[in-house]
């Protein structure tokens, strides 16, 4: 893969809008492979959702109080565990991995900053001048640096500057100590300035919060740093954030299957039936000889209709089983009105904002129905090596 592609989103905990992140082929036909999660929805067992074919990174302080962790990655799985290492940080709030391959290393922090105090900051700067060596210094190429994650700060360098309701002098003074730390380790703003990443749940206003920070030394390497306000998610106040480094990345090969899930059962008899139709006429079997010509003609006739109508999927774990195409298509349209909704977000009147909420609901009430159904039918028919196999 030629691109390090990166998502990043505060979840507010909800685990509907992770299965909404993680549960379906979306992320993998953008090539993404590391997720960034803030606030993400954490289990009774101190584990948060994830897949197969995604590797949860947590904390190195996410044991002392799993419950209030508010800060995890999902690395691919494609990517091999030999280019990529989780480095410990002090905080449950703050996630760090290092990607080493021939062009470098690069070092993602993915960061919730509390907005009622100072400490975050100061622990990030104290961080990166420890540990200044690992950071900055590639025994290969260049070393790289990203900051990125729910940073609750106001400022005219990145809010709009016409919104002077956010620019009060607390938010001003606690604004200008994270920019202080940012240019003290060489970082620049890589989220063009005035883009709003969060809407508030009361006042339905937009403003900014989440942040990509980037070395000053990588801008040339990046290729797009932006909001994916199609795919807000289900009920969610913070747009994900989509960026993509010109950074190769070595990844496994995946193999594709035929999805016969995806068939059109009336189409595939009909090719079925005209395959058999050019056939040779059956006739009695005589010998052994005579019954395995016509097996091998009968198993070509259905590889034929195979070939010609049964789709091809990728090996995959970022596609739960339990993803319908139903599914698929309600998240296409509740993605297509949030477009809508947020071009038109200065128009609280505007009809778009009420279809996109009815959208969502039905997008979610589905996603949950089709979740439960299809593992209660499988617990109802699974045997006992089946259990094995349940994700």
């Amino acid at each position: 893969m030629d691109r390090l592609s990166i998502w990043q989103q505060n979840i507010n905990k909800s685990p509907v809008c992770q299965h909404n992140i993680i549960s379906n082929n979306f992320l993998v036909r953008k090539g993404i492979n590391l997720i960034a999660l803030q606030e993400p929805a954490i289990s009774g067992t101190g584990l948060s959702i994830t897949s197969r074919d995604w590797m949860p990174v947590y904390p190195s302080k996410q044991s002392n109080n799993p419950h209030n962790t508010r800060s995890i990655m999902l690395i691919g799985a494609d990517i091999s565990t030999e280019n990529w290492n989780q480095i410990d940080f002090p905080s449950r709030d703050v996630t760090v991995v290092q990607m080493t391959e021939q062009w470098g290393k690069i070092t993602i922090f993915n960061i919730y900053n509390d907005g009622e105090h100072e400490d975050m900051i100061r622990l990030l700067t104290v961080f990166h001048h420890r540990n200044r060596a690992a950071l900055e210094r590639a025994e290969v190429g260049e070393a790289h640096t990203i900051w990125l994650g729910d940073f609750n700060r106001h400022h005219p360098a990145w809010d709009s500057p016409e919104d002077h309701r956010l620019f009060t002098n607390e938010a001003m003074e606690a604004a200008e100590k994270l920019i202080e730390a940012v240019a003290d380790v060489g970082l620049e703003l890589a989220l063009p300035s005035g883009t709003p990443t969060h809407k508030h749940s009361v006042t339905k206003r937009w403003s900014r919060l989440d942040q990509v920070f980037l070395t000053d030394h990588s801008g040339d390497l990046l290729t797009i740093c932006d909001t994916q306000p199609e795919a807000r998610g289900i009920n969610m106040d913070h747009l994900p954030i989509f960026t993509e480094l010109n950074l190769e990345v070595a990844t496994l090969e995946s193999t594709s299957t035929y999805n016969f899930r995806g068939v059109n059962w009336e189409d595939f008899r009909k090719e079925l039936k005209q395959q058999l139709d050019q056939a040779a006429a059956p006739e009695s079997i005589q010998n052994q000889r005579h019954l395995d010509k016509s097996c091998a003609e009968l198993t070509d006739v259905l590889q034929e209709a195979i070939r010609t109508q049964v789709p091809m999927i990728e090996n995959t774990p970022k596609s739960k089983r339990w993803w319908t195409r139903e599914l698929t298509q309600l998240r296409a349209r509740a993605n297509k009105l949030g477009r809508a909704s947020f071009k038109l977000r200065n128009i609280p009147e505007h009809r778009v904002h009420k279809e996109h909420k009815e959208a969502k609901g039905e997008y979610q009430k589905t996603l949950q129905n089709t979740k439960q159904q299809h593992w209660r039918e499988w617990l109802e028919k699974a045997e006992d090596l089946d259990i094995w196999a349940a994700n």
